[in-house]
């Protein structure tokens, strides 16, 4: 498939997502946004892809949106009208559903800037590696709107209500080391280091037992919609179809014989 504003590789195991739009800060265009859920659909459905990593080209990860685009479709409107949807930000929560569907692991790369939806838009991903330029903004208050991308949603999951609240109502900067300490991030790395520091996890789980990484992540996020009791029926119903796999006979027999386990996903 040719894409114009991703750019789409695979390499052992692991797909790689970059957003191609360096000259406009890779901001949410609706062709990037349908070309990014292609991608998800693709590495959702290809067996050989075992993880996901998603970036940005240039100095960004993702601007958010359009402001300037969105400014002008709105002036378009008469008194009393909505906006039209792009200024809405509907094209870009395809994203979010469509990772609903992605078992595998979904690592972002945050090279540069992320900001309103940009933001949004990392804090979808599973882990989040960051490089020391990286800066993190919830920049919708500053523009008079609520977060469009879900930002309500996902935020406080990660770092909590209070420390949600303080950073999407004020839309100041979070850098990179701030984003660490309050467990936004899992790393911070200096910036030529950002994509072989994540490679290197992402390659690390792809070589893993893929059914069971899967597993995990469906119950992670099944988990929190859950009372406990419900949770425990969850890991309950599918840990007997995990542990007959070949992956889960070959890691303990792996253990017994004290060596390295070869996982096949199988």
């Amino acid at each position: 498939m040719n894409f114009t504003d991703i750019i789409y590789t695979v390499n052992q195991g692991v797909a790689t997502i970059t957003l191609n739009r360096p000259q406009a800060m890779n901001t949410m265009a609706p062709n990037m946004m349908a070309e990014w859920v292609q991608a998800i659909e693709l590495s959702r459905d290809d067996p050989a892809v075992k993880a996901v990593v998603v970036t940005g080209s240039g100095r960004h990860f993702c601007g958010g949106g359009d402001v300037r685009g969105s400014a002008r479709l709105a002036a378009q409107a008469g008194p009393g009208e909505p906006p039209p949807a792009p200024v809405r930000g509907v094209s870009a929560l395809a994203i979010p559903r469509i990772l609903t569907t992605l078992d595998k692991p979904y690592i972002a790369a945050v090279n540069g800037g992320a900001a309103g939806g940009g933001m949004d838009l990392a804090s979808m991903a599973d882990i989040r590696i960051a490089s020391e330029q990286a800066k993190f903004r919830m920049a919708y208050v500053g523009i008079g709107t609520i977060p469009t991308v879900g930002g309500c949603y996902f935020l406080p999951r990660i770092v909590g209500i209070a420390r949600a609240a303080e950073l999407i109502w004020t839309g100041r900067v979070m850098e990179a080391q701030e984003a660490l300490r309050i467990g936004y991030v899992s790393q911070v790395v200096p910036p030529e280091q950002l994509m072989p520091v994540t490679l290197e996890l992402a390659h690390r789980l792809a070589q893993g037992p893929s059914l069971a990484i899967n597993g995990i992540k469906r119950l992670i996020y099944q988990c929190l919609e859950l009372d406990m009791e419900a949770a425990l029926k969850a890991h309950e119903a599918a840990l007997p179809a995990i542990q007959a796999s070949q992956d889960s006979l070959e890691g303990r027999r792996a253990y017994i014989e004290k060596r390295e386990p070869r996982f096949t996903g199988r």
